[in-house]
């Protein structure tokens, strides 16, 4: 009966090992559970992806509407959290190829119950392999493989940081062009306003025999049209406002309680430069990756010429067999062997010679692209300059074409108070002087998204 449950239970642990369950003791006290936990906290913290954003740069606008929204998406982007997945996804393939650098080694259990045809015996056998196998990497084949992972990782890291710059820069261009059009949508509804009135003059007017049917229409469809024109600027601006809630992770059906600044008191306190060192680019997540890609690249050119090696394995092998289960592991019922092995592969250097040339065009295309980046970003923080340069002063001639608007304004005033000029033509001077602050808090919100295009072509990492 004893040497029946022995063998229920080798079978029952058998089978546990042979799927690979490990058994845990639930002794373990809560402090060493807490202790697991808070490591695994600080290595999901081992990198600050605040840096990857630069809020240096966000201070600057002096807004903490805008630094809400660029938390907010920095918290909750739905596409930077699967790109952090993505790098933890590389990250975990470091630790799996690097497992092929170490020895594998592998246990069985094999209890068995005999009887014979035509016998009354009957007996149990019990059966303990072990064997312990390892690829001496001497020609560094593994361990360049390990460093290929590597850098496939590092590259992830740099594909997340161009996530995370490119979502807050989406996120300040749609904030700078949200407060644009709630400005616009501001003053158009004034002149909206004042059309109205020009409308209902110019129908008074026609009553009396002073105008004509036309002047009315005319007054009627400028009245119309501006109608129209603010129609389009909210509808502009709910679409913006609803892929701002996407981006910072909220539900565009909650957009109500979205808090705008005024785009009249925001005033960007960073210098302003004329010109940028070429070196800027260096910083460019994609820059980096490039580079990377060429270093991987050479990596891979390297292991594929070692796949012409022979491969060196030794493998240890112990058995140990026996029909009762407490002599199991003695060593008169074991077997033991040691042994080493060369290992090559024929008729397959056609297809090494395949995969050499394959890893070798691979290593020129990632040269190629390298350089291709390195044009593309300096096109990108040339471009970003000019947009700046000529924004800028297009902005300061608003601003004196706004003040002229101004003055030209209060001298109508003047005339129409003293009754000189009809109340007409002091509502045009009016429209005309809104038109022109439309202009002026278009250009200036222009001007801020000219920042925002120089800092992501710098790579997050530039101070204006």
């Amino acid at each position: 009966m004893k040497l029946k449950k022995a063998g229920a239970f080798a079978l029952i642990l058998g089978i546990l090992l042979a799927q690979g369950v490990y058994i845990k003791s639930f002794a373990i006290s809560e402090n060493v559970q807490k202790v697991k936990k808070e490591k695994v906290k600080k290595t999901k913290k081992a990198i600050d992806k605040t840096d990857y954003i630069n809020l240096n740069f966000w201070n600057l606008y002096n807004d903490d509407n805008l630094k809400f929204y660029i938390m907010k998406a920095f918290e909750a982007n739905y596409d930077l959290k699967i790109a952090s997945l993505n790098s933890e996804i590389y990250r975990n393939y470091i630790t799996s190829q690097r497992a092929g650098e170490l020895p594998s080694a592998g246990a069985g259990f094999s209890p068995a119950y005999t009887k014979m045809p035509n016998s009354t015996n009957s007996d149990w056998s019990f059966a303990l392999p072990l064997y312990v196998n390892y690829e001496a990497d001497i020609f560094l084949k593994n361990h360049d493989k390990t460093k290929i992972s590597k850098k496939n990782y590092e590259m992830s890291l740099l594909d997340e940081k161009s996530s995370y710059i490119s979502v807050v820069s989406m996120v300040g261009v749609l904030y700078f062009n949200i407060l644009r059009l709630n400005k616009e949508i501001e003053l158009q509804e004034e002149i909206v306003s004042l059309r109205k009135e020009i409308y209902d003059l110019m129908v008074l007017s026609n009553n009396e025999g002073l105008v004509s049917t036309q002047d009315v229409i005319m007054a009627d469809k400028s009245y119309i049209a501006g109608n129209s024109e603010l129609i389009n600027l909210k509808k502009e601006k709910q679409k913006l406002v609803n892929n701002l809630a996407v981006l910072t992770g909220t539900n565009p059906n909650e957009t109500g309680n979205f808090q705008y600044s005024n785009l009249e008191n925001i005033d960007y306190r960073g210098e302003i430069p004329t010109s940028i060192s070429s070196n800027v680019i260096v910083n460019r997540p994609d820059y980096m990756k490039a580079e990377k890609n060429v270093e991987k690249s050479g990596l891979e050119v390297r292991v594929a010429k070692k796949e012409f090696l022979p491969s060196i394995n030794i493998t240890g092998l112990a058995l140990f067999n026996a029909s009762e289960f407490s002599s199991l592991l003695t060593t008169k019922n074991g077997l033991f062997g040691l042994s080493g092995m060369v290992l090559e592969d024929l008729f397959q250097g056609g297809r090494k010679i395949a995969n050499l040339k394959i890893k070798k065009n691979e290593y020129e295309k990632a040269l190629q692209l390298y350089e291709k980046t390195n044009l593309t970003a300096i096109q990108e923080v040339n471009d970003s300059l000019v947009a700046i340069k000529h924004d800028e002063t297009k902005y300061q001639d608003a601003k004196k074409q706004d003040s002229l608007e101004e003055k030209n304004y209060s001298l109508r005033k003047l005339k129409y108070d003293k009754g000189v000029i009809s109340r007409l033509d002091l509502i045009q001077s009016k429209e005309n002087l809104l038109n022109v602050k439309k202009l002026v808090m278009s250009d200036k919100a222009e001007c801020f998204i000219d920042y925002i295009g120089l800092y992501k072509a710098s790579g997050g990492n530039f101070n204006l």
